[in-house]
């Protein structure tokens, strides 16, 4: 990958190419509301997932080795200031915890699944409460489902290509998954010479850099490890997931909000 600038109307010039080709290329469109497809949202619903993660930015992604400790640590990561919340299929009873926190927090906190990996994990994750879907690779016909119905999806991608391939099929979001060399440097890089992309780094971001990256470029940012510490749920010390949160947010609030493409 070559990082290249473009002067003001060239980066005009992409955005426009872009948009054409994910209107050509995307299944997505607000028309189909008509066609009265399964689990359809609104284009006011679609567009308030959105609007939520240019404010918040920030995105608590949790996966526990036992279904106990999974409201716990998810409660903590509320209490210590996140807004966003994803629950991973990965999780023992996860749609369960995701449909109760749903019902607890509508209206406050977005409550979205991940480790999506079948139009069905979708179905179930949407059938539940889920206001958001996020898969782990680029899975174009879980992206185009999504698409269809006015649901944002977030696809893992690791390379240029991927985003672009993610966006192309109806991604508003792109997740940079697994962590990249140059991490905050190179989501500026592509950024840079993609302005169309809204990248959303999950993996290499922990409670110090969570800041730079959204200075860098990234839209958004996922938070795993290094806020829901392992050790620190093992331990049932969820008083330190609450101040790893409290953290993590100071870094990200500063930035202020994400300017929608």
């Amino acid at each position: 990958f070559i990082s290249q600038t473009y002067s003001p109307q060239g980066k005009m010039a992409l955005r426009i190419a872009a948009s054409k080709a994910l209107r050509t290329n995307s299944v997505r469109s607000f028309s189909v509301a008509a066609s009265g497809l399964d689990r359809m949202q609104t284009e006011e619903n679609y567009n308030a997932v959105l609007q939520k993660f240019a404010e918040i930015r920030a995105c608590a992604v949790l996966r526990t080795a036992t279904s106990d400790a999974c409201p716990k640590a998810m409660q903590a990561a509320i209490d210590g200031g996140f807004k966003i919340c994803e629950f991973t299929l990965t999780t023992p009873d996860c749609l369960d915890h995701l449909a109760g926190f749903r019902q607890k927090y509508d209206g406050d906190v977005m409550i979205g699944c991940g480790t999506i990996l079948t139009i069905e994990d979708a179905e179930k994750a949407i059938d539940a409460g889920s206001e958001f879907i996020i898969t782990p690779v680029m899975l174009p016909d879980v992206i185009e489902w999504c698409a269809a119905r006015n649901i944002v999806s977030v696809p893992g991608c690791q390379t240029p290509t991927e985003l672009v391939n993610a966006y192309r099929h109806g991604a508003p979001l792109q997740k940079l998954f697994p962590g990249v060399a140059g991490g905050p440097g190179w989501v500026k890089a592509v950024s840079s010479a993609l302005p169309f992309l809204s990248i959303n780094p999950t993996s290499g971001v922990d409670l110090d850099n969570a800041g730079e990256f959204l200075q860098m470029g990234a839209a958004s940012v996922g938070l795993v490890a290094p806020l829901f510490d392992p050790v620190a749920i093992a331990n049932g010390d969820f008083d330190q997931i609450a101040k790893n949160a409290e953290k993590v947010m100071g870094n990200v609030r500063p930035v202020g909000p994400y300017v929608r493409k």
